[in-house]
């Protein structure tokens, strides 16, 4: 529903009602119905009206004169223009993009008012008006009927001419309001016997040409066309040669500003058309300025949203870059755990694997020292012998001749001078050195009695 205000400001953009305690007592005795309230008011404002027409005098006298005419327009006080809705039939709508949809604004053009398209295809309804219903215009025919008049246009006048445009009448209708501009509609009768000498002398003529296409957007159509027709009827067209000057509103309707009728000057019609750009320029202006306004505004908003999102972005960068790098510090901190656990499990099975080979060691050296029993006092059967160690330390015991070198290899073993099990007693003079073969042998065999002097040398 629209709200009071809308209604309100409606009522006194189209009426030029600046007080708005006399609109609201006008909106209220009517229960706030905005358009029998503004049909209230033009009607009993109906002797002010000033509608363009024409009396029956032969085409080639352009005299015409300022009456009510049929369609009842009126002229609001403080001086405006004139203002009346029309209800557009749903195949004129339909025969567009799509139907007209928006909040209440006929002056307020982008308040409300606002056009609308959506891919609707309905042929079905009426108007308000009594309108029969209409076959469905397509939206190709609609336009091919638009472009074969202007064509037609063309070629008949061929000179200075309106540029009309050659789409639909709802298209046209939302260029004039994407533009701020107020539509400029011809409706031709081919078969009327003013309107060659009206499109020749009048329509054609530069100034007014050059006074349409600069302030206008400009649609005609034929009224053998369907689309011609119907807005023949809309705009109830009682003489030809017809012009209006329209503006967008709300749901299926235009606000029609001024129409001429019959023959008309040159000098009358650019009159005309100057005075309603003049009186409908605070409209247009307004307009304007709203729609730069709301532009702006989006275009803030815009930015402030890609600020947002660029600071959002930069704030997710940071907390995925922190979060990888926390998360590749615990790796690396994982990591430096587990080789420290595993070269602490390494050196405590290394400290353990020592222990085990020294205790073993230590064992063998003990059984070894057992094996060699009490070392023998001095005889004619007992070998002194000397050892000699790497590091210069050097071990002397007794030994029966009969013994082994490999008694003598239990010796050294026993001592535990040596970290290491691979090695050789040797003799110096002469150098024989005493390895696994020679171990069988007793000393005195190997010929090391009474006296031998060896040395410990690693393999």
């Amino acid at each position: 529903m629209v709200d009071v205000a809308d209604k309100l400001a409606c009522f006194q953009a189209v009426t030029g009602l600046e007080d708005p305690d006399v609109c609201t007592d006008i909106l209220q005795a009517h229960g706030w119905d905005l358009e029998l309230a503004i049909s209230s008011f033009t009607s009993s404002n109906q002797a002010s009206a000033s509608t363009i027409t024409s009396d029956s005098e032969p085409r080639d006298s352009l005299n015409t004169t300022q009456s009510a005419s049929g369609s009842g327009l009126a002229a609001p006080p403080n001086p405006s223009i004139a203002w009346k809705l029309v209800t557009l039939p749903i195949s004129v709508i339909s025969g567009s993009l799509g139907l007209v949809y928006g909040a209440v604004g006929l002056g307020l053009w982008v308040a409300g008012g606002v056009l609308s398209y959506s891919l609707g295809m309905i042929g079905l309804g009426s108007g308000r008006g009594g309108e029969s219903s209409a076959r469905l215009v397509s939206v190709s025919a609609a336009a091919s009927e638009a472009m074969d008049f202007v064509a037609a246009f063309e070629r008949d006048y061929p000179m200075t001419r309106p540029n009309f445009v050659g789409e639909a009448f709802m298209d046209a209708l939302q260029r004039s309001r994407n533009a701020f501009k107020l539509l400029f509609v011809y409706l031709h009768s081919p078969d009327h016997p003013d309107s060659t000498v009206f499109c020749e002398r009048t329509l054609c003529s530069e100034a007014v040409a050059a006074f349409v296409n600069e302030n206008f957007v400009a649609w005609g159509a034929s009224i053998r066309a369907s689309e011609g027709f119907k807005m023949s009827n809309s705009l109830k067209a009682s003489r030809f040669p017809f012009c209006a000057v329209v503006m967008p509103t709300t749901n299926q309707r235009i606000a029609l500003l001024q129409q001429v009728e019959g023959p008309t000057s040159p000098e009358e019609m650019l009159a005309v058309l100057q005075r309603v750009i003049e009186e409908s320029a605070p409209v247009l202006v307004a307009a304007r300025l709203d729609a730069e306004e709301r532009r702006t505004n989006m275009r803030l908003r815009e930015e402030q949203d890609a600020a947002y999102r660029a600071a959002l972005e930069a704030d997710q960068a940071r907390e995925r870059q922190r979060r990888e790098e926390q998360e590749r510090l615990e790796r690396e901190t994982a990591e430096a755990e587990r080789k420290q656990k595993e070269e602490e499990e390494a050196r405590e099975r290394a400290a353990h694997e020592a222990a085990e080979k020294e205790a073993a060691r230590t064992t063998i050296r003990q059984q070894k020292a057992l094996s060699l029993g009490d070392e023998p006092e001095k005889g004619p059967s007992v070998t002194q012998v000397l050892v000699r160690f790497p590091t210069g330390e050097r071990k002397e015991r007794r030994f029966h001749n009969t013994a082994t070198i490999q008694s003598l290899y239990d010796y050294v073993d026993s001592l535990g001078c040596l970290e290491v099990e691979d090695y050789s007693l040797v003799s110096n003079f002469p150098r024989v050195a005493y390895g696994p073969e020679k171990r069988s042998l007793s000393l005195k065999e190997a010929g090391l009695h009474p006296q031998a002097s060896l040395f410990v040398e690693l393999n």
